[in-house]
């Protein structure tokens, strides 16, 4: 068995379309320049009202991935 060491960054994704939806947005984004990402912890919630309903979902979330050798 290897030892494992993570790196942590802090990412932030917003959605119309709720919470999931806002942490798959930050999570494919990071994607495209972050390799091994293997968890995530959510960190932040927050939302835009207008007209009493929400209107935009906002997430931070903590990502873990592997240090590469």
């Amino acid at each position: 068995m290897s030892n494992h060491v993570y790196k942590k960054i802090e990412l932030t994704g917003s959605s119309k379309v709720g919470v999931e939806d806002a942490v798959t947005t930050a999570l494919h984004r990071a994607s495209k320049s972050v390799r091994n990402m293997r968890w995530f912890e959510l960190t932040e919630l927050r939302g835009t009202v207008v007209d009493d309903k929400v209107d935009y979902w906002q997430v931070s979330l903590k990502v873990g991935f592997d240090v590469e050798e």
